[in-house]
């Protein structure tokens, strides 16, 4: 494919397309590994009629109908809502909960052991498990989030307050357009894992000198003890994301309307099959986050059974990366898609969680299995790319291609099996979950380098592994 490309400097590329402008922050090396097909999807994308901004992260890779790690924004006035830009797993996203702990009260391997076997106790991680929360009535999580949580559940202020939003409001009458059975799949499975690449993690913190002040004043220490968890809305995000995507397939036949990609879908905001999806995907949302709590819920209680029952894990913060949502930018109501990309708010922006106003909110991005995650703080210069940063290191290979290309034994030197330092895992066999292994992804420091270098965010810490639980 043809196509021009201007530098504007500090890792920030501008790629000339035959259908518009494609912006990508990345360092050079990570500029040059993109392959054509990213720009391919990326002109497929800016088909869609009155696009006002399109973005890729570090850490973009093919997806379906659109990359990962794509930002995508138009005008709520006359713009368009794309099922394919939030992507199936509506409102996957992270959670950090810190530890009064230092790395050193978990260096003991049998002591990591016993909390691995702990939470899978409390959060289920086989996919025919079912939750431990069937009190909780399910409509009232999608309805309200966190705020149709019963009291028991919530352990402090915190694990409300802490987060990019306790509750995603949407007219409710819409939900009277559910998918058939999504209740019945989705009953049982809040705080439940989840397969692929979600997982919670045990790491310890590393805390660069010029961030000090900023990680004081987020609660954190250097050798501090964190649990990380990604997870999305499960069934219910999944139904709803396939169900509108024969919805919106059948109305843009209806329309007239093609795209070479027949699996990128789009309708106007203002539509019915716009308004409708946009409403229910705000119920995704509220599962989701209400199903990182309850997963953090679980995990506290496998701390208190390993170090007592008085151990508390406040929330650091809960966000997402797979949404479309309504915000001002430049002074008007803009619908920005984020597939795999995370929103960094800057100190003292007015979107902040009131924790965050002054600092800035932390800003979570994971690893893999063997290398380390981060915690991040926005810049203001982030305004550029709507506030979107990377999500993760992102996938360098498939899930069939790591399987051909990585053995078990590439995978367990990477994990440092049978060293003191080993990154315990939950499974008795790394083949099982080969496909995910450190090799399946891109460098995660090199695209928090770009992130950096693009002054889009700077690191508060470095979350090295300790210990991973992943879903079967």
């Amino acid at each position: 494919m043809d196509r021009l490309t201007k530098t504007h400097g500090n890792n920030h590329y501008e790629v000339g397309l035959e259908h518009g402008a494609l912006h990508v922050f990345a360092n050079a090396e990570v500029m040059g590994s993109f392959e054509d097909k990213v720009f391919e999807m990326a002109d497929n994308n800016l088909r869609i009629p009155r696009n006002q901004y399109m973005s890729y992260t570090p850490d973009a890779h093919i997806g379906i109908g659109t990359c990962i790690g794509t930002t995508a924004v138009w005008s709520m006035k006359d713009g368009f809502v794309s099922p394919s830009i939030v992507g199936v797993d509506i409102g996957c996203g992270m959670r950090v909960h810190t530890t009064k702990l230092h790395k050193r009260d978990l260096q003991d391997k049998a002591v990591r052991r016993r909390l691995i076997q702990a939470i899978e106790r409390y959060v289920p991680t086989n996919e025919r498990t079912n939750s431990h929360y069937a009190d909780i009535d399910t409509m009232d999580v999608v309805r309200y989030g966190l705020k149709g949580l019963p009291e028991r559940y919530v352990p402090n202020e915190r694990w409300v307050s802490h987060v990019e939003r306790s509750t995603f409001a949407f007219d409710h009458e819409y939900l009277g357009k559910l998918p058939d059975n999504i209740r019945k799949y989705a009953h049982g499975q809040l705080g439940t894992l989840g397969g692929g690449n979600h997982f919670i993690e045990l790491q310890y913190l590393e805390i660069p000198d010029e961030a000090t002040d900023t990680a004081t004043a987020w609660g954190l220490f250097d050798g501090q003890v964190v649990v990380m968890i990604h997870s999305g809305s499960r069934a219910w995000g999944a139904m709803l994301g396939q169900s509108y995507t024969k919805i919106f397939r059948e109305a843009m036949f209806a329309w007239g309307v093609t795209n070479p990609d027949r699996n990128l879908l789009y309708a106007p905001i203002g539509s019915d099959v716009g308004q409708t999806y946009l409403h229910l995907m705000h119920s995704a949302l509220n599962f989701a986050v209400s199903n990182r709590h309850m997963i953090a819920y679980g995990v506290q209680q496998a701390f208190c059974d390993v170090f007592g029952a008085e151990t508390e894990l406040p929330a650091l913060y809960d966000l997402m990366h797979n949404y479309a949502l309504k915000e001002f930018h430049r002074n008007e109501p803009m619908l920005v898609h984020r597939k795999g990309a995370t929103r960094a708010l800057p100190p003292g922006h007015f979107l902040n969680a009131a924790a965050y106003k002054e600092t800035g909110h932390p800003a979570l991005i994971p690893g893999s299995m063997g290398t380390a995650s981060y915690l991040m703080r926005g810049r203001a210069e982030g305004e550029k790319n709507f506030y979107s940063i990377c999500h993760g290191a992102g996938r360098a290979r498939s899930r069939k291609a790591t399987k051909e290309l990585v053995t078990v034994d590439q995978f367990e030197a990477s994990m440092k099996v049978g060293t003191d330092d080993e990154i315990l895992v939950n499974h008795r066999s790394l083949k099982s979950i080969l496909d995910e292994c450190p090799q399946a992804y891109k460098d995660v420091d090199s695209i928090v380098d770009s992130v950096v270098g693009a002054r889009l965010a700077d690191v508060i810490a470095k979350c090295k592994p300790m210990a991973a639980i992943k879903g079967v």
